[in-house]
């Protein structure tokens, strides 16, 4: 693997500011391989490299992968002058790392958003040609019946002419609601297709993305590092070749 600064191999764990790993380096806190780190910006492979600080080995990460349950009224956005994005919601040391948010929710819609530097992975989970099931809670106005199954399951043309794909749609009658499964990302997608058959939504939260389900530790507006395992789940979520 190509190596990387020091100091953003440090600050990509979220424990550490770049200034902050400065501060540690200069205190000849970080060892590399056993000897004293020379400088924040020297470069080393993470896949080779042996980092400790104050005594304790640092597993590091090639790439930075965030979990978050996004809340309502925030953007899926790195930037954008109508209001609050989700990167607003993260500490300077993690907004300072370019990460960029796995695909969008829409400002009212809660639940999993991941956010990443890892652009090779990010798009290999929206790429509909990688089949990776995206799952959402939906309440409704009215009641999902079996008609709207078929329909979701034969894939619909919507008003304007969009073509979709296939999708799950399985009735919650005890929660006033149901489960949408997509394999693609189209604008509004959810909240259209529902709408199409008669059921707008009054209620949108992303579950899972793959394999990968939202912690539900997670209160809304809350965030964490995705765990070795989880990432495992996300690569275990499309094929390979």
């Amino acid at each position: 693997m190509e190596p990387q600064r020091l100091d953003k191999l440090l600050s990509g764990t979220g424990r550490w500011s770049r200034r902050e790993v400065k501060l540690l380096v200069k205190q000849g806190r970080v060892l590399a391989d056993g000897r004293p780190a020379p400088s924040a910006d020297a470069k080393y492979d993470p896949e080779t490299v042996r980092l400790t600080v104050d005594g304790e080995t640092l597993r590091l990460r090639a790439h930075t992968w965030v979990m978050m349950n996004k809340p309502a009224g925030v953007l899926s956005a790195t930037e954008d002058g109508r209001g609050r994005t989700v990167l607003d919601l993260l500490p300077p040391e993690l907004q300072k790392l370019e990460l960029f948010p796995v695909g969008r929710l829409d400002k009212d819609t809660e639940g999993l958003l991941l956010l990443t530097d890892d652009g090779q992975t990010a798009h290999r989970l929206l790429s509909p040609k990688y089949h990776v099931d995206k799952v959402y809670f939906a309440r409704v106005e009215g009641q999902v019946d079996g008609e709207d199954c078929r329909a979701f399951e034969q894939g619909m043309t919507l008003g304007d002419g969009t073509v979709c794909r296939p999708a799950g749609l399985e009735p919650l009658p005890a929660e006033h609601g149901c489960l949408v499964t997509l394999r693609e990302g189209r604008f509004h997608q959810v909240k259209r297709m529902l709408a199409a058959r008669g059921k707008p939504v009054v209620y949108l939260k992303r579950l899972s993305m793959g394999k990968l389900p939202l912690d539900p530790a997670l209160d809304p507006g809350q965030f964490r590092l995705l765990t070795q395992a989880e990432l495992a789940m996300l690569t275990d979520s499309f094929p390979t070749a």
